[in-house]
């Protein structure tokens, strides 16, 4: 194992976390430009939520696919082609945006090019660590940190990026979408040395049987960590178009300065995350704790948004709290799925873990468009009342003598 763990070069580790930064940018960097887009393209608030949403939507039904398919093909001859789609998608977006009049709809054909590219690169990631690692889990947890940190460092990046790119030309955010992807492209095709596989993969339908038995015998704690991945995602993307929003028209911070004010609660969602990775190392009790008191700090906290809405040092507050505790949730939830499953059926669950995710995503902005007008309170509120179901949902579900057996 230690010879296995070895081959795991610096530079691997460095190409697996350039794709959920990738990934995480072509959806994060376009939030605080959507005001913009709002503008120069002649679209609603609703619509421009439907260029986050629109992403996440065509990767949410895919990503079980893709995830079957690593299981069979294997993990890179999934995700390079898939990085290339998201690469032809930016540019689609972009030169669209750029000589179009009336660009929106081939920016949504571009940003559902892109969802499907990201459907067969992100979740591909986390089964992709545990076949490196084979079965240790400490070194498992400690990428699996690294992994997240880089998909939460994207969010931090993001809105400064975006801000950036967009006071030069405010399309430029879709051609840096592709350029990041080419970039990630390289590094995977040199550096990432998947082992080679001693056994014949399964035949579907034996493929299928074993994943009926995995969801038959761990389902319980699997739907529990489903619903937590679109929980904290839901919240997350909520929170950050209601700030890309509430900043201009509230607080009138704008451009470049804004991107910074976003990238606060998202700064200190990435140190925890960064943490909880290296600290938590495979242990199984410890992470069931951290998720409760997660669910409790993001619970309480994200009730008050609405209230503190117009006091900014408040409202960064109160995100901030919340965005801790995503940040400390995410790795954990990332290891219990890797750790857990075989790994004949890892892609295949992994991606139905990343789908629940991704539906966050693709839910939070266009719902928050929804009610920010006349039932922001009620919304938060509601939110907070969620997580204390799902607080109840954890304690009765997820038990480590179950998982671990």
């Amino acid at each position: 194992m230690n010879k296995n763990v070895d081959k795991v070069s610096v530079w691997c580790i460095v190409s697996m976390a350039s794709i959920p930064l990738v990934m995480t940018l072509g959806n994060s960097m376009l939030i605080p430009v959507l005001p913009i887009l709002e503008s120069k393209v002649g679209i609603s608030s609703f619509q421009s939520s439907m260029i986050i949403t629109s992403y996440s939507i065509a990767a949410i039904f895919l990503m079980p696919v893709v995830g079957y398919l690593s299981d069979r093909l294997g993990r890179k001859k999934v995700i390079l082609p898939s990085l290339v789609l998201a690469l032809i998608g930016g540019l689609i977006a972009g030169f669209a945006s750029w000589k179009m009049e009336d660009p929106f709809t081939w920016i949504i054909i571009g940003r559902v090019l892109q969802g499907i590219g990201a459907s067969g690169a992100m979740p591909i990631v986390l089964p992709l660590v545990g076949d490196l690692y084979k079965d240790d889990d400490e070194k498992t947890s400690s990428c699996l940190g690294i992994i997240e940190t880089s998909n939460t460092f994207g969010k931090v990046l993001s809105p400064i990026l975006g801000s950036v790119f967009a006071a030069f030309l405010w399309f430029l955010p879709f051609f840096a979408i592709s350029v990041f992807s080419l970039i990630s492209i390289v590094l995977i095709f040199f550096f990432i040395k998947a082992p080679k596989e001693k056994d014949e993969p399964k035949k579907f339908k034996e493929f299928l049987q074993n994943t009926k038995k995995t969801f038959k015998k761990e389902g319980k704690w699997l739907l529990s960590v489903f619903l937590l991945g679109f929980f904290a995602m839901l919240v997350l993307f909520a929170v950050l178009f209601f700030l890309s929003e509430n900043l201009e028209s509230v607080h009138d911070i704008k451009g470049i300065t804004k991107g910074f004010v976003i990238a606060i609660p998202l700064f200190l969602l990435c140190i925890v995350s960064f943490i909880t990775g290296r600290k938590i190392k495979g242990n199984l009790p410890t992470m069931r704790k951290v998720i409760i008191v997660c669910l409790i700090a993001l619970s309480a906290s994200i009730i008050f948004v609405g209230f503190t809405s117009k006091k900014l040092t408040l409202l960064l507050i109160v995100t901030s709290i919340a965005g801790m505790a995503i940040g400390a949730l995410m790795p954990i939830l990332d290891a219990i799925i890797t750790q857990n499953i075989k790994k004949e059926e890892r892609g295949t669950i992994t991606s139905f873990y990343s789908s629940s995710r991704f539906a966050g995503v693709a839910a939070g902005p266009p719902i928050m468009s929804l009610m920010m007008k006349d039932f922001l309170n009620i919304g938060y509120i509601s939110a907070g009342v969620l997580g204390v179901v799902l607080l109840f949902i954890v304690m009765k579900c997820i038990k480590v003598d179950e998982i671990e057996n």
